[in-house]
This record gives structure tokens, sequence and C-alpha cells, in this order.
């Protein structure tokens, strides 16, 4: 039996895993957000959520788990990670705009004796968003934390995703029908 330990701040992510049923530990710390450039898109997600679990490997005592995640959104080869500003921020949703992308939320599990990470991907289909409307989400929400400068739980998902295919929660953040398989097989 493992005690948890999320390596995130996200209220999204500490929300799914509560709902789950898990209780957990929060310990987290600040890793760039880089990968190879010659990495596919559709395996950055993983890449990344690798990077942080392995940037507290060190913390970890025997018998805790370490989950760490990371969401990208990816539309014709782009990742698209947080945005730097509010002009990236509408660029961004500019391009997402009328489009299908593929939201991938990678996640590493990392214990003392174990490693496991996996990748799961669902697909967005996005109807055209004005700049008014844009704007509007950007200036209430201010989505600068979030991969593809949106939030599939907010205002823009909510009035602007016309269908998804795959995990809802994946877009969220976090493949909970996965990650709970996962960690009950390892006796969390």
């Amino acid at each position: 039996m493992y005690k948890l330990v999320l390596a995130s701040q996200s209220p999204r992510r500490h929300l799914l895993l509560r709902e789950m049923g898990f209780e957990f530990e929060v310990r987290t710390l600040d890793t760039e957000e880089s990968y190879p450039d010659d990495l596919p898109a559709e395996a950055v997600a993983e890449f990344l959520a690798r990077k942080k679990a392995h940037a507290l490997r060190e913390t970890l005592a025997p018998g805790e788990l370490l989950l760490a995640s990371d969401t990208t959104v990816v539309l014709e080869g782009q990742v698209y990670n947080k945005p730097a500003d509010y002009g990236d921020a509408l660029r961004i949703l500019g391009e997402l705009s009328g489009k299908t992308h593929t939201v991938y939320t990678g996640v590493c599990l990392l214990a003392l004796d174990l490693e496991r990470s996996f990748c799961e991907a669902s697909r967005v289909f996005f109807k055209p968003i004005g700049e008014e409307a844009m704007r509007f989400y950007l200036d209430r929400y201010k989505p600068y934390d979030k991969a593809g400068s949106y939030a599939t739980q907010e205002w823009i998902g909510l009035t602007h995703i016309e269908r998804i295919e795959g995990s809802y929660t994946n877009i969220m953040g976090l493949p909970t029908q996965r990650l709970y398989d996962e960690l009950k097989s390892l006796g969390c």
C-alpha cells in the first residue's frame, strides 16, 4: 500500500483525485516545461509528466507514490502549452477556433521501487469563437495557467465546445478512468 503524493497545485486535479476517493499529500517543485525539439507532439505531455516526477524523486520516502501529470493541446502537430500573456492566449484561442484539436495528458507514477507512465488523448471540436467572445473569456477567467489557453469546465468550454471524443476529465487534466485503475492496481 502506497501513500499518494500529488505533484500539482492544480485545484482541478485536487478535486478530481478527491472525488475519486483518494487521500493525498501535495508536494511540488517548479520544473521547467521544456522538451526536445524533435519529440513528437503526442509524446510531449508524458515526457513532461516524467520530468516533473523525476524532479521530485529525491523527496520520496519508502512507501510513497508520486503522481505527476502534464496536459498539452496539439493542433496540426503544433504543441500549445500555457500562454505567455494575454496576447498569446488570444492568438492561441484564435488558432483553435473552429477546429478540432487533441488534448494529451501524460501521467507518471513514481516510487522508489517502480515507475509507470502513460498518456491519454481526447479530441475537442471547437465551434468558431469570435474575438469578442475570446476577449470576454480571457478578461473574466484569465486562463494563463492552462494548456491551450482554456479550461473545458469554464465558460468557453460550456459555450464553444461542440463535442469531444474521449475522456472529459482527461481534458480537465487527469484521465481519471485509467488513473483509477492504475492506482488501484498499485494498492492505493
